[in-house]
């Protein structure tokens, strides 16, 4: 096994995620098998119980899993499938080291930072590597800052496990920051110099630096200095650059300075270099599509740009698909009423309700839900999306005009969405959910089946605690509410669609977690050509 470590310097959000999962698909594209891996060193557990305004979206893995959103990035760039394996805080490291000193397996020992809890991060990689043992090549990206406390411990543990493992199976790689001070007319390399001296103070060093920078080209001169004081071969000092369309533009710009051959030289691998022609494709795809459409998305957390990460991308990806461009109308919830649904939806081809939790915004959710209803616009729900979507056909269908969900009303004398049995006598937030890949049966001849290619059956990843109430399923289903799909074990409703409309359907489950460049999920796929179509009939 080869492994490469992507550090970061100077500040954060300088996109390691992006440059691992790039250089992940060059060297997938080589021929190699190659799967990702996160180490986060916040303290909590995984990062289910935090707001998306202070890390963005969960993103959830097939075994429910709830982990940072780059592993994300990592199964959208390359064809790997996660597992809980590929993501590790310190909160799990601390867990893990003190569950072991309470039952006794250190044998009395005074438990240290060295060796216990660095030895409990190496032993994730050897994991990693006794399950993926076809694999050639693990990436693992350091979140945060190389001189932030809280991430030396995994810094200390990497230069370990590359002694262990051989220094010549191991690549470093290190993003960093290279500003141009305009007032100077200059291009700076001190914070560069000033991150790698940190990194080698623990004893890292570097073998590619990979410089983001808004300028085109890095000089000559600018290499030389870099690696003159890094102690770094220049050809090994790579630009990064700022991309102008996508973030799929990434691995091309990174591959014009050809840095899966340095990687590969580095770790003494032959391989022919990368065939990016499918990835090209897609990428012109998306940059000059014949055809836009305008889907708004209606959510409590609008503003910031992560906290829908994975949508975002699978309207990328269904817009490449319809040769489309999706303009993404950001509604926030909070604003929306039934008196300026009108207005504030103004313009749209088509609607999206993601999921959520909380009560603030659902009324604006189900204002906008019940405007494009009436209104004949394509609709799809995900999640609180589709809960959503069931309280405003309840109320304004059924009139049930004091249906809710029992999260937001647990005195509604109609709780068509309710909590799961199961959830009840839960009384913890982590990973407590229903999370993960469950099964679902498709009901022939409707749209979710017509979606799904005619199959009869799919396995789509989940993350709630409340559901469809089954007491009004009947009424649901005598005034036009099909039910599309379930999951026969545990009787739970999966997709409902309203078959007299051009297109509306919302689904229980996170379709967007399995959407993939050249692969778009059937759901947004279908939403994107609605929309397409309503467009120019109109």
């Amino acid at each position: 096994m080869k492994y490469i470590f992507v550090t970061g310097g100077v500040v954060s959000s300088l996109g390691k995620g992006l440059a691992a999962a790039s250089i992940g698909t060059l060297l997938e594209n080589c021929g190699l098998d190659v799967t990702m891996q996160k180490f986060d060193p916040y303290l909590n557990i995984d990062p289910g119980t935090m707001s998306p305004y202070q890390h963005g979206e969960v993103y959830v893995l097939n075994d429910g899993a709830e982990t940072d959103l780059d592993l994300g990035h990592y199964e959208r760039f390359i064809h790997c499938q996660l597992s809980r394996l590929n993501n590790l805080t310190s909160g799990k490291v601390f867990e893990q080291v003190l569950g072991k000193e309470r039952r006794g397996d250190y044998l009395g020992k005074t438990v240290q930072y060295i060796p216990h809890v660095t030895d409990e991060i190496k032993q994730r990689l050897y994991d990693l590597t006794e399950a993926n043992k076809e694999c050639d090549v693990i990436i693992t990206e350091i979140g945060g800052t190389v001189g932030d406390i809280e991430g030396y411990l995994f810094l200390e543990a990497l230069r370990q496990f590359a002694f262990e493992v051989g220094r010549n199976n191991c690549c470093f790689i290190h993003v960093t920051l290279l500003p141009y001070i305009a007032a100077a007319g200059e291009t700076k390399t001190k914070p560069t110099q000033q991150s790698v001296a940190k990194l080698r103070e623990i004893g890292i060093q570097p073998d590619i630096i990979v410089c983001r920078t808004e300028r085109d080209n890095l000089a000559d001169e600018e290499k030389q200095k870099i690696g003159m004081f890094c102690n770094v071969a220049p050809r090994n000092v790579v630009a990064f650059r700022d991309v102008k369309h996508s973030i799929y533009e990434c691995p091309l710009d990174l591959g014009r300075d050809g840095i899966d051959r340095i990687v590969t030289q580095v770790l003494g691998i032959t391989v022919p270099k990368p065939k990016m022609d499918a990835w090209q494709k897609f990428v012109g795809r998306v940059i000059h599509p014949a055809h836009s459409v305008k889907i708004a998305v209606v959510g409590k957390y609008i503003s910031l740009q992560d906290a829908y990460k994975s949508i975002y991308e699978s309207f990328t990806h269904a817009g490449a698909a319809n040769d489309c461009r999706v303009e993404i109308v950001r509604v926030d919830a909070e604003v929306i009423t039934a008196a300026n649904a009108a207005e504030q939806l103004a313009g749209i081809d088509g609607l999206l309700v993601p999921g959520g939790f909380g009560d603030r915004g659902i009324e604006g959710k189900i204002a906008a839900v019940q405007y494009v209803r009436e209104n004949n616009i394509p609709f799809m729900g995900i999640c609180l999306g589709m809960q959503v979507a069931v309280i405003e056909f309840a109320r304004n269908v059924l009139g049930l005009t004091d249906a809710n969900s029992t999260e937001f009303n647990t005195k509604s004398a109609d709780p068509v969405i309710c909590l799961q049995e199961e959830q009840k006598k839960i009384d913890t937030m982590g990973a407590t959910m229903r999370l993960g890949a469950y099964p679902a049966t498709i009901k022939p001849g409707t749209l979710c089946s017509k979606l799904y290619n005619e199959k009869t059956s799919i396995l789509e990843r989940h993350r709630h605690r409340y559901e469809f109430n089954a007491d009004y399923r009947e009424a649901c289903e005598k005034a036009g509410l099909v039910i599309s799909a379930t999951n026969d074990q545990h009787g739970l409703v999966e997709v409902v669609e309203l078959p007299g409309l051009n297109f509306y359907i919302a689904c229980q489950y996170h379709p967007e977690f399995q959407s993939r460049p050249n692969d778009a999920h059937p759901l947004f796929s279908g939403l994107v050509a609605a929309a397409l179509e309503g467009k120019q009939n109109n």
